[in-house]
């Protein structure tokens, strides 16, 4: 989707086996196995893929194979079904809890560890891809690891199409942000501005009700889960293939997953009116990038400012039920 060629280094690790296994890890957090409109028909988009993406994206902007095996490397420890698993944890709004293992599986990966030593690279090198500000940085700037997911959600989100994508992506620079460190930006404002104004669309779709429902939903059938010994914590580190399998030769839980699978619309309601009643808050993602010497989208452009405070107003605690 970004670049045409894969830098010949990359190879010594794609294959690797915890690379492998995140190829059975969606990006959508399990909801594409729900019946809600909105997820229906979307293409497959793993853990792989994304992290594929933002390691080109870092090695076309640096050429420094160290920060982009960190890019690589960033979601190797991401278990089955993504954030739900934040959720599971309690950890919803800081979404941290799925980085705890990255260090152990690098270490524990021959494959990964030989082709680090071939490169003259260690797992200290690349463990820890927040070391990088353009790898990773904080809300709302730009990343690379923002904005993969975001452009590639642009697409599976029909909010738009190839061609566009590629506008914005040919669009993006290097430059310094107001803390001195490097930071992707656009060339040009009307871009930036059309960028910005499209990842609230995004933004919304990250906070729907049936998103933080469904999410709140899975998490609690698979607490259940782990709770009976149907699941093992170290389970989760697999695929969601192999999850839904374990999942699908106990009965309870069998049952469980066929009743999430269902999900087709939420609604909100006044009080908790049984198990399946949940108020869930949300974590707010949303980008303000840089334009290159001339500042960020919402210092210069009022829509863009306005809209963005628009969606940083709104409440979203509110009880949700099956409908």
């Amino acid at each position: 989707m970004y670049e045409n060629d894969i830098p010949e280094e990359f190879f010594l690790f794609l294959n690797a086996p915890a690379m492998k296994r995140i190829r059975g890890c969606g990006m959508h957090c399990g909801m594409e196995y729900t019946s809600f409109p909105f997820y229906k028909d979307f293409k497959p988009y793993s853990r792989y893929d994304h992290s594929l993406g933002v390691a080109l994206i870092l090695y076309k902007f640096t050429g420094d194979l160290k920060i982009s095996l960190s890019g690589l490397f960033h979601d190797i420890a991401t278990p089955a079904f993504a954030h739900v698993i934040d959720f599971l944890k309690g950890d919803h709004e800081k979404q941290e809890a799925t980085e705890e293992r990255t260090r152990r599986i690098l270490e524990s990966d021959k494959q990964i560890v030989e082709g680090l030593r071939k490169l003259s690279l260690s797992v200290e090198d690349v463990y820890d891809y927040h070391r990088y500000p353009l790898a990773d940085n904080d809300s709302p700037k730009l990343s690379s690891d923002r904005l993969e997911y975001t452009l590639n959600n642009f697409l599976n989100y029909r909010f738009a199409t190839s061609e566009e994508i590629h506008a914005f992506y040919k669009d993006i620079t290097i430059t310094k942000n107001e803390e001195g460190e490097e930071e992707m930006a656009f060339t040009h404002l009307d871009i930036a501005t059309e960028f910005t104004l499209l990842t609230l669309k995004n933004s919304r779709v990250y906070v729907a009700d049936e998103d933080r429902y469904g999410m709140e939903y899975l998490a609690r059938l698979l607490k259940r889960a782990i709770d009976r010994g149907v699941l093992k914590e170290d389970d989760l580190y697999t695929t969601e293939k192999e999850v839904i399998a374990k999942l699908e030769e106990d009965r309870e839980a069998k049952a469980d997953f066929a009743s999430f699978r269902a999900l087709k619309k939420v609604k909100q309601v006044d009080t908790i009116l049984d198990e399946n009643t949940y108020a869930v808050s949300s974590k707010k993602r949303y980008i303000n990038p840089l334009v290159k010497d001339k500042g960020r989208v919402a210092s210069l452009v009022p829509e863009a400012k306005a809209a963005i405070d628009s969606f940083l107003a709104e409440d979203f605690s509110k009880i949700l039920t099956k409908a």
